[in-house]
């Protein structure tokens, strides 16, 4: 079973991106659509405004673009109509991996995670809220919008978009600035918006050179471009702003001891991905976990005939421990029992059921708003 596969019960994950005007979104964009690992990436543009000119920007680069027009999403369009342009996007003939939502300058990020998390489409999974800073221009940014805290706040990853052009000591200003809204987020720094698409979204699982129908062909368009600046390219180490934590176990989960964990991970964990063996919690289902920022999603499916019952996880995140991560992942396996001793007996079985409530609230049920 690999980590890096989506659940079996196949959910598109939808990003936001947001940002104030000039902050950067749409170069950000351009560069996951340039190195999208092999994924097809299906956008939504909201313009503030009549002229689009982001939309135009980036509709000659992707296949599968809406574009939103004649104000802000969060304000323009609701739920039933956000559902629509996602049903389209959505559709099995668009085979398509990621969603992102590029949202206008102006929109309220809070409204269009709230508007996704209400969504009825069960297709879709939040992907996460990307807020990006201009640092050169924070204090600015900061003194007309006084709200950029309130954004901040609720980011699940924050990219300090143009550190090239901010002092050391201006970056963390704004690093104890985004800490003093109470986030929790991961924040990574970033020049012309080029973050490492890994830290968003997993590289696809076929090939492209196995499709037989390709949804986006711009990166085809760039290949030539980027072997001329291959050298320039290697230098970025776009890795080098997060980290990817493995943790693998063959002695069930605890789950009230993961629980406890996911309750209170770390700052700077902002994705969580891979399968959980419960144990006798339930001895027929593996539980795929799907966790971002805050937001948190299990999904039992079946083991499979022959299938190694292990546990096995990829934690992403900036500014995190890998080794106290892993230890913490350890303490949260059953304790297994010492030789000669009893193995559980019915009333503890029981009990590990009990204690799976604290799962099951996590799993979608039909007909849920998360």
């Amino acid at each position: 079973m690999n980590p890096s596969s989506p659940p079996r019960s196949r959910q598109i994950p939808v990003i936001v991106l947001a940002g104030f005007l000039g902050s950067g979104k749409t170069t950000l964009l351009n560069h996951l659509l340039r190195h999208r690992a092999g994924n097809r990436i299906g956008v939504i543009v909201n313009d503030f405004g009549s002229i689009e000119i982001d939309a135009m920007t980036v509709s000659g680069q992707v296949g599968s673009t809406v574009s939103l027009g004649g104000g802000c999403l969060c304000c323009a369009v609701d739920v039933s109509e956000l559902d629509t342009y996602l049903e389209t996007l959505t559709r099995p003939a668009a085979r398509l991996d990621v969603i992102v939502i590029e949202a206008s300058g102006l929109a309220e990020p809070q409204e269009l995670v709230r508007m996704l998390l209400a969504s009825d489409n069960p297709h879709i999974v939040y992907g996460g809220l990307v807020e990006v800073v201009d640092a050169a221009e924070f204090a600015a940014t900061r003194e007309r919008h006084p709200e950029i805290d309130r954004h901040l706040a609720v980011a699940d990853l924050v990219v300090l978009n143009k550190t090239d052009r901010a002092a050391d000591d201006d970056l963390l200003r704004i690093r104890e600035a985004v800490a003093a809204t109470g986030s929790a987020a991961a924040v990574v720094p970033a020049i012309y918006g080029r973050v490492d698409p890994e830290l968003l979204f997993d590289p696809a699982l076929r090939p492209d050179r196995e499709e037989k129908a390709r949804q986006l062909t711009f990166e085809d368009l760039y290949l030539e471009e980027r072997a001329a600046r291959a050298g320039e390219e290697h230098g970025e180490h776009l890795h080098a702003a997060y980290e990817s934590v493995d943790f693998t176990s063959d002695v069930p989960m605890s789950p009230r001891r993961l629980m406890g964990f996911l309750d209170s991970r770390p700052e700077g964990l902002y994705r969580i991905k891979g399968y959980v063996d419960f144990g006798t919690g339930d001895r027929d289902n593996s539980y795929a976990l799907h966790a971002v920022g805050r937001f948190l999603r299990f999904a039992p499916q079946p083991w499979t005939r022959g299938e190694p019952r292990l546990t096995r996880l990829v934690l992403i995140g900036s500014g995190i421990d890998a080794e106290a991560l892993r230890k913490e992942l350890a303490d949260c396996r059953e304790t297994a029992p010492l030789p000669g001793e009893a193995a559980p007996d019915t009333a503890q079985d029981a009990a590990h059921e009990r204690s799976m409530w604290g799962v099951l609230r996590y799993v979608q049920q039909p007909g849920d708003d998360a």
